[in-house]
């Protein structure tokens, strides 16, 4: 199951919040994070990496990006 987060339209630290509180929940797994905020696309990277879990970055368009975390 992935667990899907819509971060557009927030700035940091909310997304890294709502992130981690995913992290928490699922220890393992995949979780996809959109976001249109720079900053918070770099904190969750980081927050992921801090974790253990592995991430991958997708460029939606200019402004959006999805983030996919993965932890087996």
């Amino acid at each position: 199951m992935v667990e899907k987060i819509d971060a557009r339209g927030l700035s940091c630290p909310q997304p890294v919040f709502m992130t981690q509180e995913v992290i928490w929940k699922l220890k393992t797994g995949t979780i996809e994070i959109q976001v249109d905020d720079a900053t918070a696309k770099q904190n969750i990277k980081r927050t992921a990496k801090r974790e253990g879990w592995g991430c991958e970055v997708k460029e939606l368009n200019d402004d959006e990006s999805l983030i996919i975390l993965t932890k087996k």
